[in-house]
């Protein structure tokens, strides 16, 4: 583990300003631009706040304050032992939204970020404005997809997409794994996830060279897999009951999901399955020929939808 990426490299020059902000009792690393209400981006596994680059400047030029973090234990954001439960980390992102000095935003996450948002609506409400997923479900629509399809043995089997969650359950073998030779398994990973024209092009392979880059931060890998453990684990501990018990209601903010219809690792099915916590109405866009990351592979379709929709709401 010589030679390790010093985490001020994520921060790469462009159209944003970087800065750090002290939330919920630890200090996240953002990049912001434009003026306006406050739209918040956050990441998905494996990724840090550049996965919202296209995003970033859009949504600035259509009047808002586009602010992407790399959430806790990511890029240039602290690395705690701990902390990496759902509820601290929608925590983080209340927290977040008051320190950059706003009431209230319009909070956009990816995969992992995706359900962070939803879970930030429901157990902080008045500080949502409304919630944007894309490439993600609902936690407790995922939830029940992998255990009603657990016992399928062909296509549908949510359990068998998300398997990196619980072979990432082993202790420390799974981020030693993610960091061997240059961070060639996240590669590879991301690689199966995305969607094939997106996978072959040039921008997919600087793409994931800056990630790789990324998760070889001291203390990156640990973090990105602590987050698997605690979905895991959480089914059957106390905290992760009352997680779900918390959640297991209407989200009272408008909600808009965005799925790529080839999606390997959340399947679409569960993206629909959400339904049944979201407003009645609320929008899904499935697009076609897209995989797990709609917000990169298809950013100026994406882009639209997400102008077109935040000023309605």
């Amino acid at each position: 583990m010589s030679h390790l990426p010093d985490p001020a490299t994520v921060r790469v020059d462009g159209p944003w300003a970087h800065r750090d902000v002290h939330a919920n009792g630890i200090r996240l690393h953002v990049s912001e631009t434009g003026e306006g209400p406050l739209a918040l981006m956050l990441h998905g596994f494996g990724e840090f706040w550049w996965s919202w680059r296209h995003q970033l400047t859009a949504l600035s030029d259509a009047g808002f304050r586009a602010v992407a973090v790399d959430l806790r234990g990511y890029g240039d954001s602290d690395k705690p032992p701990r902390g990496y439960d759902a509820w601290t980390l929608a925590g983080d992102v209340g927290g977040l939204i008051k320190a950059l000095g706003e009431r209230k935003a319009h909070v956009i996450g990816h995969g992992w970020g995706g359900m962070l948002a939803w879970s930030a609506a429901a157990l902080h409400p008045r500080l949502v404005h409304s919630v944007v997923a894309i490439g993600a479900a609902h936690p407790l629509a995922l939830r029940r997809q992998i255990r009603r399809t657990a016992l399928r043995r062909k296509a549908g089997n949510q359990a068998r997409a998300a398997g990196t969650v619980f072979r990432g359950q082993i202790p420390m073998y799974p981020e030693r794994k993610l960091v061997k030779d240059d961070a060639i398994a996240l590669e590879h990973l991301m690689r199966r996830w995305a969607g094939p024209q997106w996978a072959a092009s040039a921008d997919f392979t600087a793409a994931v060279e800056r990630y790789k880059q990324a998760i070889r931060i001291r203390g990156v890998a640990f973090s990105a897999m602590e987050y698997y453990r605690w979905a895991v684990r959480s089914q059957i501990r106390s905290d992760g009951r009352r997680f779900g018990d918390a959640l297991d209601k209407t989200i009272p903010v408008p909600s808009l999901r965005i799925h790529g219809a080839e999606d390997p690792f959340i399947l679409p099915a569960t993206a629909k399955a959400s339904h049944r916590w979201l407003p009645k109405g609320a929008p899904l866009h499935m697009l076609a020929d897209i995989g797990h990351y709609p917000h990169e592979e298809a950013p100026d379709s994406v882009n639209k939808t997400l102008k077109s929709w935040l000023s309605t709401v």
